[in-house]
């Protein structure tokens, strides 16, 4: 039995003033599997951060504690983000969806069976320790942006779709409120694979902003996984495209499940304005996406598995045939 604290928030500012009065504290923890263990667990999901707004600018305001499900379905999502609406209903189960948050999503921690198995060395448990998951078995761990202390993926498929619309973080602590860009959000492992993201301990979440633009015409988010429900990505593509005149204008894309964030590459990008929305186009692009991707043994096959998704991805939302996320049949 692990002993700890607990206390509810009655507000944001109480929940801040908490926190720094109990650095120990954890707004969201790994209790159940007994990888942390907070001295006090403070309880924020009655905090009313928990509404879809939109913003001055023509955006979308997200409250921290909106439900994955309510989101995936609110009207404002479906009409102008479907690629984030996509997203949220790729991952977990209905059940999970209607329980995890648009916050607690975002916190997820990054993806190895090492770091959950507290008799084995992991980096991001115990830094210093050694990285089991480099010369172990490491099926599901990043191909691109790893180091020597970690091979660990980012989960999340919301996120994916974020960094696709370049989304912001809103955040509130005692040194008051800031604004996180998604790019900046979450981390590279480098030599501190220990923090996931960007976020200081004693800061909250309050929203996620999403700017006007939502690719509502070209887009798709396409999951690659070993079974049709509820599993992690071996690689995911989110895409969203402008096209004009038989060019692409713009283009955004982004690949879960292969790095310790999602995984977005200007030059690529970049490489396909103005040219025609074809596949010699999106190879070429894919080529420079995975430029750097590097396998470890048993997750080499994500390389290739990660530039053929991309490559198909980019066709769908070029067609406008978005990936379905209820017959979940690849088109």
């Amino acid at each position: 039995m692990i002993g700890f604290e607990y206390a509810r928030a009655a507000s944001v500012a109480d929940a801040v003033r908490q926190m720094a009065e109990s650095p120990d504290a954890k707004f969201v923890d790994l209790m159940k599997m007994d990888v942390e263990r907070p001295a006090k667990l403070i309880d924020v999901s009655k905090l009313p951060l928990d509404q879809v707004e939109e913003t001055a600018g023509g955006g979308l305001r997200i409250g921290a504690l909106v439900a994955n499900s309510d989101l995936a379905y609110h009207p404002l999502v479906e009409r102008r983000y479907p690629v984030l609406s996509s997203a949220l209903l790729a991952g977990a189960s209905q059940q999970l969806r209607n329980m995890a948050s648009v916050g607690g999503n975002l916190l997820q921690r990054t993806r190895c069976p090492y770091f959950y198995d507290l008799v084995t060395p992991c980096n991001k448990r115990e830094p210093g320790a050694g990285c089991s998951a480099v010369d172990g078995l490491n099926r599901m761990n990043a191909i691109l942006g790893t180091s020597e202390s970690c091979i660990a993926v980012h989960p999340s498929d919301m996120c994916v779709a974020l960094a696709v619309l370049e989304a912001t973080v809103r955040v509130t602590g005692p040194r008051g409120e800031r604004v996180i860009a998604l790019s900046d959000f979450h981390r590279l492992p480098g030599d501190t694979p220990q923090r996931d993201t960007n976020l200081e301990g004693d800061e909250l979440i309050t929203s996620v902003e999403l700017p006007a633009r939502g690719f509502a015409a070209n887009h798709t988010y396409l999951k690659i996984r070993d079974r049709l429900s509820y599993a992690f990505a071996l690689v995911s593509v989110a895409v969203g495209l402008e096209l004009e005149g038989g060019a692409i204008r713009q283009a955004r894309f982004a690949l879960g499940g292969v790095a310790h964030k999602p995984w977005r590459n200007a030059e690529a990008e970049a490489a396909l304005q103005g040219r025609a929305p074809d596949e010699a186009a999106f190879a070429a692009a894919a080529d420079l996406m995975l430029r750097e991707a590097r396998g470890f043994g048993h997750n080499t096959f994500k390389i290739d598995l990660a530039r053929r998704a991309l490559v198909r991805a980019l066709s769908q939302a070029a067609r406008g045939t978005p990936q379905s996320q209820s017959s979940k049949k690849i088109t």
